[in-house]
């Protein structure tokens, strides 16, 4: 658009909104609803959020409960370092954890030099991103989530949504019962970017490996469902 054409724009919006009473302007925006979300591609919310985490690049993992859930971290730090330790947050949900039934060996705090593999809880998975939500903060260095080798992500599947706008619902929930997170960090996928002739290289500015474990009922028939999906 033309800049003599922008302007043009943008002074019929100030001249539209001037003096507008504040509830008009909101009623307005109330009536223009929600754009349409974006098709899922599986007809359950925890099928498509796995089969998006595949497609971003991501390996993932399904345990009925917190003993399993550690059995699989315990299993995916075996397969690539052959040993169980790796750092993870001072969440509450990890400290709760019955690390000792899979022998993995926990350091809690921030990641520091020479440490390979970080585990953290989200708070939510959006299905149509394949994306988890974490809050950082003192109990979950943003250090975490953005400076090791290979990053864990463990996520209940009470805590997955569909879609971008329900994610915001529940994020300013939360920020009105319990106050605002120092951050809020949107993750789908490992670290990933291109050189000059479009060769797309993982690990350049953070994790090369993304590992997410669903926890749930559900969670292993919908890890099936979602790798014959992906073909992965």
């Amino acid at each position: 658009m033309p800049v003599s054409d922008r302007a043009a724009l943008f002074a019929r919006v100030r001249h539209g909104c001037r003096g507008a009473p504040a509830a008009d302007i909101e009623a307005q925006l109330r009536g223009l609803g929600r754009a349409p979300a974006a098709a899922l591609p599986a007809a359950d919310v925890a099928t498509s959020f796995l089969v998006n985490v595949l497609k971003n690049q991501g390996s993932a993992n399904a345990a009925e409960h917190r003993s399993g859930a550690v059995s699989a971290v315990s299993a995916y730090l075996y397969a690539h370092y052959r040993s169980q330790r790796l750092v993870a947050g001072n969440d509450p949900r990890l400290a709760a954890m019955p690390w000792r039934d899979a022998g993995v060996l926990p350091r809690f705090g921030a990641v520091a030099p020479g440490e390979s593999v970080t585990l953290s809880f989200a708070r939510l998975g959006v299905a149509e991103m394949g994306a988890v939500v974490i809050y950082t903060g003192r109990s979950n260095p943003a250090a975490n989530n953005l400076l090791p080798e290979r990053h864990i992500v463990l996520l209940d599947s009470s805590d997955l949504v569909s879609d971008m706008e329900s994610a915001w619902e529940r994020i300013n929930a939360d920020m009105e019962k319990l106050g605002r997170p120092r951050g809020v960090n949107f993750i789908a996928g490992p670290s990933s970017t291109a050189d000059i002739e479009g060769q797309l290289v993982y690990g350049a500015h953070g994790p090369r490996g993304w590992h997410v474990i669903l926890i749930g009922d559900n969670a292993t028939d919908a890890l099936q469902q979602a790798r014959a999906i992906a073909g992965r």
